[in-house]
């Protein structure tokens, strides 16, 4: 009968420790965006990762031309 209890207060211990963190993890928006990674896999790989960094584009482009020039060489 006392492992009966000894097993109730873990459990009881283990659920609160798993309330605890996903409380701490919702409230640092961990959870908030739940569409994007539903339909990420719709979506090529560069498209994605152009959305992520805007500003390299221009950087992408110029380094295509670079290989493009050193192929014809």
């Amino acid at each position: 009968m006392d492992i009966l209890y000894l097993m109730i207060l873990c459990s009881v211990s283990l659920a609160a420790v798993f309330l605890v963190v996903f409380i701490v993890y919702a409230r640092k928006g961990q959870f908030e965006d739940d569409e994007s990674p539903a339909v990420r896999i719709l979506f090529d790989s560069d498209e994605i990762r152009e959305k992520e960094e805007p500003g390299n584009k221009e950087d992408n482009e110029k380094g295509e031309s670079k290989k493009i020039e050193e192929k014809s060489e």
